[in-house]
């Protein structure tokens, strides 16, 4: 990646998609935001970029597969190029499965999973062509199954085997694919998470100060992206949890599940 190159980053006004959006703006890079919100959107666009020059932005909802065709056109019209692609827009949810409406399941998988898929089919051409890259953001719920998060870990497993294999699928082409596994960050992705039938549950269950910030995530994406790496894993928490679920998965199992349990008002007893 170079200065001028574009950027489209999905799931822009806030956490680590706004963080990402600022500094690959600092860094000098053309960008492409979408999120489902015109006016913050808008408010983000202003804030970086008054004369419009080097930010354009896009209202579109990743979960409908026309509203990924949408980004793609637009960035194309606005800019005629794709450097990179980062699918970082997503959402979350905290239910036991045997309590859960399966519309949930089915919202976050069109989110997590198929607006990635989508989003990536409409650029591929123009990645191919600049020998770009294709960013996932993922989570320690992309390699470990987190209890009450079934449509959660679901997505990021979906999500995981179709990057790798979009990865493999191109090692002569020339296209990087990257698998970004932040641990738990500071986003309002908890505050906005959904329960057994899909509505937002309002707050955190989790102690945000302890959490790593979306700036931080940023950095180690910028990172990992300049130096075009397979995979990304930045906190100990998920380094850790890697490593030891591969040698002794069940004590892993019996971990998370404290873990889990422990949260505030968890659905876990």
């Amino acid at each position: 990646m170079k200065q001028g190159d574009v950027i489209i980053i999905t799931g822009a006004t806030s956490g680590i998609g706004l963080a990402c959006a600022r500094l690959f703006y600092q860094k000098g890079y053309r960008l492409v935001l979408a999120a489902r919100s015109l006016d913050i959107l808008q408010q983000v666009q202003k804030e970086l970029d008054p004369e419009g020059k080097r930010v354009a932005v896009v209202q579109a909802d990743v979960g409908i597969e026309l509203d990924c065709k949408k980004i793609i056109d637009h960035t194309l019209s606005v800019f005629g190029t794709i450097h990179v692609l980062m699918n970082n827009a997503g959402i979350t949810m905290r239910a036991l499965f045997k309590e859960v409406d399966l519309n949930v399941m089915h919202k976050i998988m069109e989110v997590n999973f198929w607006g990635a898929v989508h989003c990536t089919h409409y650029a591929l051409p123009e990645l191919l062509k600049n020998k770009g890259s294709v960013i996932g953001v993922s989570s320690v719920a992309g390699y470990k199954g987190l209890p009450t998060r079934s449509g959660y870990s679901s997505s990021k497993f979906a999500l995981e085997g179709f990057l790798e294999t979009l990865r493999i699928e191109n090692l002569k082409t020339g296209l990087h694919v990257l698998i970004a596994r932040p641990g738990f960050t500071a986003t309002n992705i908890r505050n906005t998470m959904m329960d057994a039938k899909g509505q937002s549950q309002g707050s955190s269950h989790k102690d945000e100060a302890r959490s790593m910030t979306p700036e931080f995530v940023a950095s180690g994406i910028y990172k990992a992206v300049q130096k075009r790496k397979s995979y990304m894993l930045l906190s100990a928490t998920a380094i850790l949890t890697f490593w030891l679920n591969k040698f002794f998965p069940s004590w892993v199992d019996r971990q998370v599940f404290r873990h889990v349990q422990l949260e505030k008002e968890s659905p876990l007893k």
